[in-house]
Order: C-alpha cells, then structure tokens, then sequence
C-alpha cells in the first residue's frame, strides 16, 4: 500500500519536486472565471491561463512551470454522488512551454510517482503503473517517440505481452489519448497517460486500463505540437509544448488506500457536519442517503470556490450565475433529502473556508460575502419552492374526477417543473400523490428523462453557438475586442469613479461583453460619454505596447490590476498611449486605430451590484 499523504502534503510536494529538483517556478493559480476565453463558462483545466505563452508569449515566470489550479467542470453535473465524479476539483500541473519535450516530461513523471516519499517523490510501485500512447490516425501519426521514453524505463508494449505481464504500454485513439484544442482551433496533440493498478486488478496485454474501472487514470502528460485551424486540418506548432495534469483529489484517495476521494480529508469534514445537521426525518436511505451527503459536500465546495473567485461571481439566472445557482439549489434539496432542517448553507460554506483559506487566501478575503449570498440564495430558494407548489397544482389541477383515476404520464410539465422551480422528481411525485393523482412511475420517469434529454440537447446546441470562437485561437477580431475592453475599463472609471472594476469579461468574434461593479444603471449620458472616451482613443492612433516588471513596479506606475499576484512576480503591464495601462497576459493589436469605431449595444444588470455592457466594434459600430 501506498504511502499515506494528506491533500496538503501532495500538493507542497509535486511543487517542491519540479522547483527545488527540475528547476520550475511555481506559479499560482489562476481564476476559475477564464479570462476573456468564450469557450467555457469555467477554468476545467490548467491550460486555460497559459494559452498565449503555448503560442509562443513569453512567460514572465521563464520555460518551465509548475501549479495548483482550480477547475470546475458541470459537464457530468447529474453522475455526482458515485464514487468517481465531481464538479470543483485541483489540477496539479508540470509545464515546459518549448524547453523539454516528451522525454523529459515522462521521465519527470515516472521519478515523481515512484521516487521513495523520503526523497520527494510518491513511492508508488512501478510494477501497479500501466500506459497508454496516442495510435495515430489521418491527423497525426503513432507516437512511437513517447513510447520508446517508456521502454526506455522498463515497460513493454501490449502487443509483444503476455497474460500477467506488468508495465505495459497500450495504444489508444484520439477519444483516449489526445487533448485539446480548448475552442474550436487551437494548441492541441497527443498524449500518454499513467494509471495505477486498484485491487483485484488483472494484468497483460488484455487488462485494457483506459476502459477498465479496476485502473485508475493518476497522470496526463499532453504534448502540445500541432495547431488546429479553422479549416479542420493540423499543421505542426512551431513551439512544442508540454503541459501535464494530475488531479489533486483522485492522487489523495489512491495515497489513503481509501476507495473514493469522498472519503478523504476534501470531504469528510463537510460529510460529517452534513450526518451532525441531519436530525430531521430522512427521505434517503442506504445507496441513496450517501449519493445525497456526496453531492451536498460536493456541491458546497464548488459553489464557495465559485463564490470566492476575484470575479465575485453570485447567483442569477445566467452563465456563471446561473451554474452557481443550480449548485446550491441541488445541494439544498439533497440537504432537505437527509432530514436537514432549517438555513444549513453557511454553516457548510464557513466550513470550506476554513479548510482551504490557507491555500486559497481569497476565500478568507471574500468569507463575510459568500456566507451573506449563500443564506440570501437559501431564502429565495425557499420563497421559490412555495410559489412552485401553488404553481404545480394549478399545471396539473384536474377537469373532472375521472382524470384524477388515469395514471399521470406527463414527463413535460414534471420537468417544466423541475427546470422552473427545482423540484426534484421525487417531490413532484410526493406533491401529485397528496393531491390525488396516481402516477405510474416507470412511464412519467421515463417520460421526464425524455423531456430532459431533449432540453440538454438544445443547451448544448445552444452552448456551441454562443460560444463559438474566441481568444482560445487568437483571431485578429478577437485581439480588437479585448483590446476595446481596456479602453472601456479606463472610460468606465472616468465616468462613473475609479472604484468601477472589471467583474468579468466574455469575447466572441462578434462582440465583447464586460461586466464590472456599480449599483445603479447607467444613465444614457453617461453611457454616450464612455462612447465619446473610448472613440476618441481610436482616433487618436494611440500605440499599444507592454513593459514586463514586478507587481510592485505595476503598481507604483498606476496600473490596474485584477490579478496583481496570478504571473508570480512578473507581470505584463499593457499601456495604451498615456490612456490606461493594466495587467494582462491576452493578445492585443498594436495601434488602437485597428479598432475603427465602438459602438455600445446594450446595459444590464449582471447579478446583484454588477452591471453589464455588450459592445461591438469596426463596421458594426456603425450599423
């Protein structure tokens, strides 16, 4: 058995292997709200900061690299609460941004997992250590390369094996071992990936570790060396990348010997305080009352980190808003589930604080707002539930007394009601018994998965649409956009004070959406005066340049700086002119005459002392 390790001490040590033994600098974490990238909603690997320096910027912290950073993924939103999914998660990191490649990387790999932990690595046994390689395909042929690293270190390919033979490399497609690109183009390329061998795991060639849960997937190594264009073909990069990732909590839990990370220290604290709160009547029992407990802790952990975040994103009924809503809304109802009585929120959220405040200090910096959003989300989630109940007797109140006899079947209106006010499937079952209807299980359940499934689909049709493109491939429309948003930022703080700050940035071709803090609409005169600022910058030519220095130096120079602390001590500072300079690692266009014209669209409320503004710049600012 593995060596126990607490979270804290595997995190302190993968840093401390790549900065004291292979010469990185530890950089930190970046925010869970991308940075101008359309693409996602959410940081869901640790790649997302860095794309322009896998372009080939400069990194004010040199070629190689290493991180914690904080993702979240609501892909499998429905499969938390089994022992594999969750949604708020660590991804541990490695990086060589054109310095080592693939020899390198592997071989930094396999020290750390099996290095003995007095010597800084893992200690794990080789002989548990399966691999897997990129096939090839049309795109990009065999990566025999890597291969022949992990030959080199005693493993044997699957197709010269025999039945029990250990350290085996398998070959897989582009579904198992290829990542990216982030957007539609994009840094992209093969990769191998590591697993570690369960108990009661069979070896040899038939073991098939990438499809066999008896395998668990520890460590990707991706090696950045193509590009996807927009034309769907390959060309090679011409800085080859390498950028790993390990996931914090799924290492811990194979550490502990333990068969899930929701029995580790990540989640125990909040599943044991959960068990404390429980003392009402439980709805849940066995299997289901630990999927319950599983996805209120989840849930609570990813809504704090949400919550926490620099952008101090709330709860609404859009984009990150509207994800941090559905959250806290499931995690409630399960909490309801288990008997939990009563506001119960902001005693789990203090707890996740508590926990990580250390290693994410942001969270102790934003406590006193998290805890205020989580118990006013509670309260309005409690008004919404009895206006749902008054609502969902009305849907389906009954004409005469014969409907009353024929089995409800209507998987639509159950999940309008679920959509709508949250009910959960269970409840809406409850509500409709109370009222007299019968319902036939099987064909109303299966009736509301079929409902559901067709909403997902246009979500996610939606979802391509809306966020097409982007700054994930530096598009020249792309740089012009986010080019605009500094000169927006500037006008914003001339016109309505300097304590207006960007809340969040999105960036389509089309577009640009930005959001900062201000508690009342705007005012058409002031919303013609920030026009006025920033055309007049446009016209003016004003030349677009960056100066690398320190966080100090960005400051004493008057920069704005939203995230003085993400490079690590050196930071790009953009000037435009003498008009405005910020902090920025994004691509921009060298003379603001590029921009031609902007043109504002549209102002909003975003959430709760946040406004919003879309733009849109060059010929569409004249329509």
């Amino acid at each position: 058995m593995p060596t126990p390790l607490t979270a804290s001490e595997i995190r302190r040590k993968y840093i401390d292997f790549f900065v004291k033994k292979h010469e990185h600098t530890e950089i930190r974490s970046s925010s869970l709200i991308p940075e101008n990238d359309p693409t996602v909603l959410f940081t869901t690997a640790g790649m997302h900061p860095l794309v322009p320096y896998l372009l080939g910027e400069a990194h004010p912290s040199g070629t190689r690299l290493v991180d914690y950073q904080k993702c979240l993924r609501t892909d499998d939103i429905d499969e938390v609460g089994d022992s594999t999914h969750c949604t708020f998660f660590e991804m541990l990191g490695n990086w060589s941004l054109g310095d080592y490649f693939k020899e390198g990387a592997i071989k930094m790999s396999f020290e750390f997992l099996t290095s003995p932990v007095e010597e800084g690595g893992l200690g794990l046994d080789a002989d548990k250590l399966m691999v897997s390689c990129f096939a090839g395909d049309d795109d990009a042929p065999r990566d025999d390369e890597a291969a022949n690293v992990w030959e080199s270190l005693g493993f044997k390919r699957a197709e010269n094996a025999k039945s029990g033979d250990k350290r085996l490399i398998f070959f897989y497609g582009k579904k198992d071992n290829w990542w990216g690109p982030a957007g539609k183009t994009g840094p992209c390329g093969p990769d191998t990936e590591m697993f570690y061998a369960m108990e009661g795991a069979e070896f040899g060639p038939e073991s098939d570790p990438a499809n066999n849960k008896k395998f668990v997937e520890i460590w990707n190594d991706v090696f950045m060396q193509y590009f996807k264009k927009e034309d769907g073909t390959f060309e090679p990069l011409k800085q080859q990348n390498v950028d790993t990732g390990m996931g914090l909590e799924r290492v811990t839990a194979i550490m502990q010997g333990v068969s899930s990370f929701f029995e580790t220290e990540l989640y125990l604290p909040l599943r044991e305080k959960i068990r404390e709160l429980a003392t009402g009547e439980k709805h849940a029992e066995g299997d289901e009352l630990v999927q319950s407990e599983r996805i209120v802790a989840d849930h609570m952990r990813a809504a704090v980190f949400i919550m926490g975040d620099p952008w101090g994103v709330t709860p609404s009924n859009t984009d990150q808003g509207y994800i941090l809503r559905r959250l806290l809304r499931r995690a409630i109802r399960h909490g309801k589930k288990l008997g939990v009585e009563g506001h119960f929120t902001n005693t789990l959220g203090a707890i996740v604080v508590d926990m990580y405040e250390d290693v994410y200090p942001e969270l102790a910096a934003n406590r006193e707002r998290i805890l205020e959003q989580l118990k006013l989300e509670e309260e309005k989630f409690q008004r919404t539930i009895e206006k749902g109940l008054k609502e969902m007797n009305k849907i389906w109140q009954a004409d005469n007394e014969e409907a009353l006899k024929k089995p409800v079947t209507a998987g639509d209106k159950a999940f309008f009601v679920y959509e709508t006010y949250g009910f959960p499937i269970e409840m809406i079952e409850e509500e409709l018994g109370k009222n007299g209807y019968t319902v036939d299980k099987d064909a109303f359940r299966a009736a509301f998965e079929k409902a559901k499934e067709e909403h997902q689909s246009k979500s996610r049709a939606g979802a391509e649409q809306k966020f097409a493109g982007g700054l994930a491939d530096h598009g020249d429309e792309s740089k012009k956009l986010h080019t605009a948003t500094h000169l927006l930022h500037e006008a914003l703080k001339q016109v309505l004070g300097k304590d207006v700050n960007q809340k969040g940035s999105n960036i389509t071709h089309e577009r640009l959406r930005f959001d900062f803090n201000y508690a009342q609409k705007m005012t058409p005169d002031q919303l013609a005066e920030v026009e006025r600022i920033v055309n007049e910058q446009i016209n003016r030519e004003l030349p677009v340049s960056f100066e690398m220095m320190t966080v100090d130096e960005a400051k004493r120079v008057g920069a704005v700086g939203l995230f003085g602390d993400k490079y690590g001590e050196q930071v790009k500072v953009y000037s435009i002119g003498d008009f405005s300079k910020e902090i920025c690692g994004g691509p921009h266009v060298s003379n603001t005459s590029e921009l031609k014209g902007f043109k504002i669209k549209k102002e909003e409320a975003s959430s709760a002392g946040v406004r919003r503004i879309k733009a849109v710049i060059g010929e569409a600012a004249t329509q």
